[in-house]
């Protein structure tokens, strides 16, 4: 019998999407957060003023799947994961979901003897694109968030995944993508968007690129982090 998998839904007023991906017996076993902004949050499939409906095999629903709901109760994951908690906003699909789905399907060993918090991914950074000193002070905000959070967490080490960005809400996209390939701090990894479908809006990915940015992390944690306890 496969281990829980229970993803906790949070979103802050700050925009920032914090969803934690958790594995084993209990509420305290392997957790993953997701944190970010608007495509972390989930805007696949979202147009004119609604969701699609439309529901990949990479995001169907399983019952090892759990989230934490707004409600601070724990029910099976599906999406639109942060309906209830990205509040005044039309929500679609997620990254997360692929995720878990992939995490899985090839994490040997995941879930078997946790307790710990296995990793952050992090897709944020679009809203740092409209000024060229936003963007430049990119790298410093970057590197004292995941100094903060593992100092906070007391987590020195903990994997830190992030995505380098697909679009922007201004012109210095690439100032602030160079620093998200290239920040070098240990157990720190980057997946790249750059090149998947955008929506018609240039800023939001679509349903298929949620999809394979949900992969990508996965793959980057599988690859790099399985092992680590």
């Amino acid at each position: 019998m496969i281990s829980p998998f229970k993803l906790i839904s949070l979103f802050s007023m700050l925009l920032f999407a914090h969803s934690i991906l958790v594995l084993g017996d209990s509420p305290a076993q392997e957790i993953f957060i997701l944190a970010g902004q608007s495509n972390m949050a989930g805007r696949g499939g979202v147009a004119d003023g609604k969701w699609d409906g439309s529901v990949p095999p990479e995001f169907q629903p399983n019952p090892s799947i759990l989230r934490f709901t707004a409600k601070l109760t724990w029910e099976e994951a599906r999406d639109p994961l942060h309906a209830d908690i990205d509040v005044g906003r039309i929500c679609g699909v997620v990254p997360g979901m692929a995720f878990a789905n992939e995490i899985l399907t090839h994490g040997l060993g995941i879930g078997v003897d946790g307790g710990a918090i296995r990793a952050i991914l992090w897709y944020q950074g679009e809203s740092d694109t409209g000024t060229k000193e936003n963007a430049e002070a990119y790298k410093g905000k970057l590197e004292k968030l995941i100094q903060d959070l593992r100092s906070d967490l007391n987590l020195p080490t903990f994997p830190f995944i992030q995505v380098a960005l697909a679009s922007g809400e201004g012109e210095f996209v690439e100032t602030v993508r160079k620093v998200q390939l290239k920040t070098n701090l240990p157990n720190l990894k980057c997946v790249d968007a750059k090149g998947l479908p955008l929506k018609a809006d240039n800023l939001h990915l679509t349903t298929t690129s949620e999809v394979k940015v949900g992969l990508k992390l996965a793959h980057a944690f599988l690859h790099s982090f399985v092992h680590l306890r």
